[in-house]
């Protein structure tokens, strides 16, 4: 299994730090489980290009959030973007790394993965327990050859503080007034109906383990534990699916020349192809950080990042960030106390 083989990884980072004694150079950060899986495949090349480790924690957004400013890690990764007065009254920059795409995953013994459509009001009614079968009219009318069973849905939530949620919450916020005035967008909600589950990789379980399940986790996650997932109704009205093209054309509308801390959100975004749930995923680090020296070594990594792991990034369907995107975030590490940038 695809999310078993990064958390051996993982752990065989962590288990190489203690074996021979952490470097000092070594890095540490904990947060999002969104772009764990890149995360995971950077730290193996950059561990064997440079000899420096890295250990993250893939706890969730709030997590990561509560971590750095905790100053136990050198970087916290949230999918969630802070806001710029938030940033600044923590005395934290942010960045994003690359754009990552949600899915929603679902378990349906004999409906195969693309053949289920939903739209973004059908889905903030299943996950208000509104629509709770499988052939209620809402899903039928959507998808009038599929031999839909009638069955009861078991929604699947996660159960940490979540960028994944935020960014999925947020989406929903955008296609039903009912779901914003009533739940809103956070990385914690309060789930009117379902089952939490820990991480992506949690949520993702569960979905495989449950007939009858839905659920939404980043799409490496649900490619790469061949879990089905649907095809969605976007912005326009049109039905697209997930890979590389309509994620691109989601991600092409970011306008980042105005994005002021980096801060961007794509839920929902125009044009006729573009998949409609995605957004960056990003990292939080101190101005004026407590060690230096390994500040400094996190900014190398996610700049080695950048200029050799667009590749890496693409074979698990992030996508990379533009070259002017790369350059404006890389200068704005000026700012870093001993940056050395």
């Amino acid at each position: 299994m695809f999310v078993k083989s990064l958390i051996s990884v993982g752990a065989g980072l962590a288990m190489a730090a203690l074996a021979t004694g952490a470097s000092a150079a070594d890095i540490s950060g904990a947060g999002a489980t969104f772009p764990y899986p890149i995360y995971s495949k950077w730290a193996v090349a950059y561990k064997g290009a440079s000899g420096v480790g890295l250990n993250y924690q893939s706890i969730g957004s709030g997590g990561g959030i509560a971590q750095i400013k905790a100053k136990t890690v050198t970087f916290g990764a949230s999918d969630m973007p802070l806001m710029p007065k938030d940033l600044d009254a923590a005395g934290l920059v942010m960045f994003p790394t690359v754009v990552g795409a949600e899915v929603i995953v679902y378990n349906l013994p004999g409906v195969p993965s693309n053949t289920l459509l939903l739209d973004g009001p059908t889905i903030a009614d299943i996950y208000m327990g509104k629509v709770s079968n499988w052939n209620a009219p809402e899903i039928k009318r959507l998808n009038p050859g599929v031999n839909l069973p009638d069955k009861p849905i078991v929604v699947v939530h996660r159960s940490d503080g979540s960028g994944t949620t935020f960014i999925f919450a947020n989406y929903l916020s955008k296609v039903s007034k009912e779901w914003k005035d009533k739940v809103g967008a956070a990385t914690s909600v309060d789930w009117p109906v379902g089952i939490g589950a820990k991480g992506n990789e949690g949520v993702a379980g569960n979905v495989a383990q449950t007939s009858g399940a839905i659920g939404y986790v980043e799409y490496a996650y649900a490619a790469q534990n061949h879990l089905a997932y649907t095809k969605l109704k976007n912005r326009e009205g049109q039905t697209v699916t997930a890979n590389m093209e309509s994620f691109q054309s989601s991600a092409a509308n970011a306008d980042w020349d105005h994005a002021d801390h980096f801060y961007m959100i794509l839920t929902d975004q125009p044009g006729a192809r573009s998949w409609p749930i995605e957004n960056p995923t990003f990292i939080l680090m101190y101005k004026s950080p407590s060690d230096p020296a390994a500040s400094a070594e996190a900014l190398k990594f996610f700049k080695w990042a950048y200029e050799k792991g667009d590749g890496m990034a693409k074979s698990l369907d992030y996508i990379p960030l533009p070259e002017s995107v790369v350059k404006k975030i890389e200068a704005s590490w000026k700012g870093i106390q001993g940056s050395g940038m």
